[in-house]
C-alpha cells in the first residue's frame, strides 16, 4: 500500500508497476459495495486519501478543481461562504475520485444530475504511468472523443484519477423539506412518478418502505409513522418553493398520502433528513449480526410502481428480512437483504432474490446499477444489458487502454488473465 501527495507520485508508482507488471488498485474511502477495491490478483493499493486539496474555487465560472481524494463534505465546506454548492450526495462522505470513478449519484440527482452530469474535466495516470488531461474547463466542446467521459464510472480500470473539476451550482434562495406516509409502496411512488411528468422540480424525492421507517425509528429516536413514506425537498425562489409544494401536496392527496410534516429552516431540515441518511444502519440493526446484501437497480419512472410491487411481493415469498428504499425520482431504488452469513440456506435465497430483481430490472428496460457500479458482482449482467457486442467492445477499450491489465484487473469486464477468477 502507497500514500501518494501528487500526481507525480502516483505516476511513478504506476510506471514501476508497469514494467513489473504488478495490478494497481486505487483506493478511495472504502464506501464502494461491489467488490470495486478487492485486490483478486494481489498487486498495490494506491491510496488517494492524502491527496485532499481543494486546488482551485472559480465561482465565477461555477467551477471547482480538487485533488482526488477531498471528500464531497470537505469541498462542500470549502464552498461554504461562496453561495454555491457541490451537489452529488451518495449518503456516504466519499472522495470526489472514487465518485467519479463509479459514476456515482444520491438524493439529489433527480433536480442536479449524476456525476456523469457534474465532471468537466479529469486529471488521469495512465496504465503506463503518463499524466493527461481529458478536458478543459469550458462548459461545452467538440474537440475530439469524450475522454472525461469514458474515465467517469470506469472503476479504475482504465485510469487513476488524480484530479478532478467538477460543476458547482448556487445556493437555491428557499428550501423546504417534508415528509408523508402512504398505505402502500405504489402510492408513494406514484405521487412522486407524477410530480415528475408534471414538470414539478423535485430536488429530493426519497422513498422507504414501513420496514426501514421502523429500523429509523428505533435507531434515530424519531416517531415516524411506519408506513411508506416519501422524504421530499423543494428549492427555489420563495414563489416557486410555495407552488411546487403546493401542488405536490394535491397529488399525495389523491394517492391516499397523509399530513405532511414541513422544515424550511437548515436545523429543521437536517432534523428530518439526517434520519434518512442513516438508513443504512438502522437497518443492520434489525438483525443483529447479519450482513447486507445490497442490491441496486434503477428503471424508468414510468415502470418503477409495477418493478418495486413486484420486488417487494418476491421479497415476501422469501421470508428474508429485506427493508427497500431509494431515489424514486430517478427510478433508482435499493433492497438491503439481511442475511446471516452462516446460514447458507438464507445466503443462496439472498442470492437468488438479488439475481431475480437484476433480471426485472432490465426486463423493464432498466440497468443492473444506477449508481453502486459494476465492481465484481454486476459483471454477469452486463452482457444481458448491453449485448455481447457492446461487451466485447468495452474489452477492446480495456485493452487497448491497460493491454497488460494491471489496472485493478477482474472487475466490470473479464479480458485476459481475469477469466475463472470471480
Amino acid at each position: 500500500m502507497i500514500f501518494p501527495e501528487s500526481t507525480e507520485e502516483v505516476a511513478k508508482a504506476v510506471a514501476a508497476c508497469s514494467a513489473y507488471r504488478i495490478p494497481v488498485i486505487p483506493f478511495g474511502v472504502g464506501s464502494s459495495i461491489e467488490g470495486h477495491l478487492l485486490a483478486v490478483r494481489g498487486g498495490v493499493s494506491i491510496d488517494m486519501t492524502r491527496m485532499g486539496k481543494v486546488l482551485d474555487i472559480r465561482a465565477q465560472d461555477l467551477t471547482a478543481t480538487v485533488q482526488a481524494g477531498v471528500t464531497r463534505e470537505g469541498l462542500n465546506r470549502e464552498l461554504a461562504h461562496t453561495g454555491f454548492f457541490f451537489s452529488v450526495d451518495p449518503g456516504a462522505n466519499a472522495t470526489i475520485g472514487g465518485m467519479v470513478a463509479t459514476a456515482a449519484s444520491g438524493t439529489n440527482t433527480v433536480r442536479y444530475g449524476t456525476m456523469r452530469d457534474n465532471v468537466l474535466s479529469l486529471q488521469v495516470v495512465t496504465a503506463d504511468g503518463q499524466v493527461i488531461r481529458t478536458a478543459r474547463r469550458a462548459r461545452k466542446t467538440s474537440a475530439g472523443y469524450n475522454l472525461t467521459q469514458l474515465f467517469t464510472g470506469s472503476e479504475g480500470t482504465l485510469g487513476i484519477i488524480t484530479e478532478v473539476t467538477v460543476k458547482l451550482h448556487p445556493q437555491p434562495e428557499a428550501v423546504a423539506a417534508a415528509v408523508v406516509n402512504f398505505p402502500d409502496v405504489k402510492s408513494a411512488v406514484n405521487t412522486v412518478i407524477l410530480a415528475m411528468q408534471m414538470g414539478i422540480a423535485l430536488a429530493r424525492a426519497e422513498m422507504l418502505d414501513s420496514l426501514t421507517i421502523k429500523a429509523i425509528n428505533a435507531h434515530s429516536r424519531t416517531t415516524l409513522v411506519e408506513a411508506p413514506t416519501l422524504f421530499l425537498e423543494f428549492s427555489g425562489s420563495p414563489a416557486q418553493v410555495q407552488e411546487q409544494s403546493g401542488t405536490l401536496q394535491a397529488l399525495a392527496e389523491e394517492q391516499g398520502g397523509g399530513d405532511f410534516q414541513w422544515a424550511t429552516r437548515p436545523e429543521e431540515r437536517s432534523r428530518l433528513w439526517t434520519p434518512r441518511h442513516h438508513a443504512y444502519f438502522a437497518c443492520i440493526q434489525l438483525r443483529p449480526g447479519c450482513r447486507s446484501f445490497t442490491t441496486d437497480a434503477c428503471v424508468p419512472i414510468s415502470g418503477l410502481a409495477e418493478c418495486l410491487s413486484e420486488t417487494v411481493a418476491d421479497i415476501q415469498a422469501t421470508g428474508l428480512v429485506a427493508p427497500v428504499f431509494g431515489h424514486v425520482g430517478d427510478g433508482n431504488f435499493h433492497c438491503l437483504l439481511l442475511v446471516d452469513p452462516g446460514n447458507l440456506e438464507e445466503v443462496r435465497e439472498a442470492e437468488g432474490l438479488s439475481h431475480r430483481l437484476m433480471q426485472r430490472a432490465i426486463r423493464f428496460d432498466g440497468t443492473c446499477t444506477g449508481e453502486h457500479g459494476v465492481g465484481l458482482h454486476k459483471i454477469p449482467y452486463l452482457e444481458e444489458e448491453h449485448g455481447a457486442g457492446a461487451v466485447e467492445l468495452m474489452r477492446r477499450i480495456k485493452r487497448a487502454l491497460d493491454p497488460i491489465n494491471i489496472l485493478n484487473p477482474g472487475k466490470v469486464v473479464l479480458v485476459d488473465g481475469d477469466e475463472g477468477r470471480n
